[in-house]
């Protein structure tokens, strides 16, 4: 693990894998050191926020250093329903990818219990991954300039939601009507990091 600083207030953890990042994520946010304000995951790496006032940087880093990753161990987030219509435009062409029907992509899709890794892209984007979905999706050759919001795509190993219309370049699989992204909501995202997922046809 490589870890630098970010600013004057924050530190970059650099890691090898996902896993890493998830485990790290779970024993941070399970007991953060004194002064740690926010940790926040993504693909490869976690960003640890801290309170000058009351630690430096560091004496968290040589926290983190001593911090044993928890593997498996997200925090238990109440499971959210998804209800999707599966008509998305790649579906047909996922179904050739993964060498079944669409029939069994559906199935395979919802048969899952999906967990939010980690949110990017835009507000309210999610990284979906699950230990039961085995397949990787490789991302469109040509990106789409606009992807509708509710649009609901695989790419890779992750699954996720466009909670508005922005440009992408995930293979759809159907869509939502369920608002991902509100900010005037408390929460205003409905895929927070650690929160179970579950898919159900609408």
């Amino acid at each position: 693990m490589r870890i630098l600083p970010s600013g004057t207030t924050a530190l970059l953890l650099e890691v090898d894998e996902l896993d890493e990042v998830l485990g790290l994520f779970a024993a941070l946010t399970a007991d953060p050191p004194p002064g740690v304000v926010d940790v926040v995951p993504a693909a490869r790496t976690l960003l640890v926020v801290t309170d000058p006032a009351v630690t430096t940087l560091t004496e968290v880093a040589e926290r983190v250093r001593r911090t044993e990753p928890r593997p498996g161990a997200l925090r238990a987030g109440d499971l959210v329903e998804i209800p999707v219509t599966y008509d998305g435009e790649d579906l047909e062409d996922i179904a050739r990818l993964l060498g079944c029907d669409v029939t069994e992509v559906v199935r395979r899709h919802t048969d899952v219990e999906w967990t939010v890794a980690f949110c990017g892209f835009v507000p309210g984007f999610g990284y979906l991954t699950s230990k039961d979905w085995p397949d990787q999706v490789p991302r469109r050759s040509s990106p789409r300039t606009s992807v509708p919001a509710g649009s609901v795509g695989l790419a890779g190993e992750f699954s996720g939601v466009y909670p508005r219309a922005s440009p992408g370049g995930w293979q759809l699989l159907g869509r939502t009507d369920l608002e991902m992204f509100d900010p005037t909501r408390d929460p205003a995202a409905v895929l927070r990091p650690g929160a179970l997922i579950r898919f159900v046809e609408a």
